[in-house]
């Protein structure tokens, strides 16, 4: 027993040597962590970029569009020569065509319009998703930070009453040494203080857990040598001011972003229902094109002969009749690139209107399922403020339900005291045998944790009332 005891101080004294080697977290060290590496809270922050460039690509949709384009064609056999408009036989042509081309929307049903309102709703809803996943992240880190605070307290708690006992351990050893009483008290207090060893070691690997859940809830990696700052908490007063439940529901309803994004995704829905019934108006869109070409087998005219009279018949006297208007003969030659380009070039401006009559009910099953997903979001604002209400109210029963627990419990444990030693002053003059000590002992023990789990449990449940109403969680 003395070689376990040894042991298991200079594993203590290891650990607490590898704990001082690093320096331990306090709760806004973890909470800052959180916020500025935790995965959840990244993947929020990107869905808000990608909120954000559907907002700017809606937006940028009132522009016009504008695209250009070229082709070159190879073609040989029959072929029309656009100079003379004569078809040609194993012609052999090269051509290049280029244009540019602009259209936008005049008037669609205001469906443009709406898209970007509710692309801008959709983004504001993002970011209240975002501060969600923050306070969501906020809560559970504090969670488990008074989860290590109540196991290290435990853990103290534990290995005090295991040096209670076996300083008793000692004593009766000594007592039966000298006749003075049975072995069998000895063997019990022996029995009692291998159980208590036990506890012990659970209040050790349950500390160890509670580190290691924090550690994962920070995205740390594990490190045995992990640890908090355990500040000072005072006992809860046995009438603290516990705000109402309702009250704290009315300033929440206000301020948490669940609410409002369920809210602001209300408003996108109901937008959507207008963009359905956009698709009903005509659309008015006006367009503008620019275009010209090249063919390797047009010519161009460069000189024209003296113009001649070409002879069209005999009159009754015998003389020859020639036409009123003198021919003149073009020649023709080559027609360089860049003058063709030039020459070849077409534009023109059009103004169109599109009337939907009908495109197999698509439009109309469109509204119709916007009107479903707008009642969702209808109900879904009403769930968010529901469950929100309950966690509040919740946690304001659980609040005054550790709060009457710690009070009885207090009360409790301080004549549990007196108890304990009134019996253990009777054990040490043989007046109380080892069962009756080790239950009284035992009541002690449950008691104490009892008292420290009310005391941790009505902290939590305090700051997460306060935090609804808009507070930091502090310890």
């Amino acid at each position: 027993m003395i070689r376990k005891s040894i042991i298991f101080s200079f594993l203590l004294l290891g650990v607490g040597i590898s704990l001082a080697a690093q320096q331990a977290w306090s709760l806004e060290d973890c909470i800052q962590h959180a916020m500025e590496n935790n995965i959840q809270i990244k993947q929020s922050v990107l869905n808000t970029e990608y909120n954000e460039n559907l907002l700017k690509q809606s937006k940028m949709g009132q522009i016009p569009s504008l695209s250009g384009s070229a082709n070159y064609t190879y073609s040989w056999g029959r072929a029309l020569d656009q100079t003379t408009y004569r078809y040609t036989d194993n012609q052999q042509i090269n051509s290049i065509g280029a244009g540019l081309s602009s259209s936008t929307n005049l008037f669609n049903g205001l469906r443009v319009r709406n898209t970007i309102l509710q692309n801008e709703l959709n983004l504001m809803a993002s970011y209240e998703d975002v501060q969600k996943v923050r306070n969501d992240i906020t809560l559970n880190i504090a969670a488990a930070y008074l989860t290590i605070m109540f196991n290290r307290e435990l853990l103290s708690v534990t290995e005090s009453q295991l040096e209670i006992t076996g300083q008793q351990v000692e004593r009766t050893r000594k007592m039966v040494d000298a006749g003075k009483l049975a072995r069998g008290n000895f063997l019990d207090l022996q029995a009692q203080y291998a159980s208590e060893e036990l506890n012990l070691v659970n209040a050790e690997n349950q500390l160890a857990i509670s580190l290691l859940n924090l550690q994962q809830i920070l995205d740390l990696p594990i490190d045995t040598a992990f640890d908090v700052e355990i500040p000072e908490l005072a006992d809860p007063d046995e009438d603290p001011l516990v705000v109402n439940a309702m009250d704290v529901y009315r300033i929440a309803e206000q301020d948490m972003p669940e609410i409002k994004s369920a809210m602001l995704n209300l408003e996108s829905a109901e937008k959507g229902v207008a963009i359905a019934k956009g698709g009903r108006s005509p659309q008015l869109y006006l367009s503008a094109n620019f275009s010209t070409g090249y063919s390797d087998i047009r010519e161009q005219v460069i000189s024209t002969s003296d113009p001649i009279q070409v002879p069209i018949g005999i009159t009754a006297g015998g003389e020859t009749v020639y036409t009123m208007n003198p021919q003149e003969i073009p020649e023709y030659g080559a027609y360089p690139f860049f003058e063709q380009m030039r020459d070849n070039t077409s534009t023109g401006v059009g103004l169109g209107l599109s009337i939907p009559i009908f495109n197999g009910w698509q439009i109309n099953s469109s509204i119709a399922n916007a009107r479903i997903m707008q009642k969702n979001a209808q109900l879904e604002l009403q769930s968010q403020k529901l469950g929100l209400y309950a966690t509040i109210q919740q946690a304001y029963a659980d609040a005054l339900a550790a709060l009457k627990k710690f009070n009885a419990t207090q009360k409790a444990l301080t004549s549990m005291e007196e108890s304990f030693k009134y019996t253990e002053k009777k054990f040490e003059v043989g007046l109380v045998n080892t069962v009756d000590y080790n239950i009284s002992k035992n009541q002690l023990i449950s008691t104490q944790s009892d008292l420290l789990q009310a005391k941790y449990d009505f902290i939590f449940r305090t700051n997460i009332l306060n935090f609804y109403q808009g507070e930091p969680i502090t310890l």
